[in-house]
């Protein structure tokens, strides 16, 4: 069974910069698309962005675009959140998984299209 790990989360200032990082254990790792979804206190898990494996298309979600940018390393078996301009709304458990599709508007925030899930990396921001 695939493994993710997330890593960066972390205590920041609003403003402030994190960078997540999603590594996986996945042979073949350049096939899957990566999405990443949050999880604030009380609410559901959203998604909120995504990029493609075959092209490298990104998608994002109005609330994080121009903040949030993703890559990958696919030599690195990673994929990278950097999170810029952060703020407290941004409060979240961040999860990051796999999907054998391509990201598409109509789905990337679909948690279906998803097939194997990271255990999640808790980012705060606070002063």
């Amino acid at each position: 069974q695939a493994q993710l790990v997330e890593s960066g989360g972390g205590l920041v200032q609003p403003g402030g910069s994190l960078r997540l990082s999603c590594t996986s254990s996945q042979d073949n790792f350049d096939y899957y698309s990566i999405g990443w979804f949050r999880q604030a206190p009380g609410k559901e898990r959203e998604g909120i962005s995504c990029i493609s494996s075959s092209d490298m298309s990104t998608f994002y979600t109005s609330s994080v675009k121009g903040r949030f940018t993703l890559s990958r390393d696919n030599a690195k078996n990673t994929v990278y959140l950097q999170m810029n301009g952060l703020k407290p709304e941004d409060t979240a458990v961040y999860y990051c998984a796999t999907s054998v599709v391509d990201c598409s508007e109509k789905y990337y925030r679909s948690e279906s299209e998803y097939d194997y899930w990271g255990q999640g990396t808790q980012v705060t921001v606070s002063s």
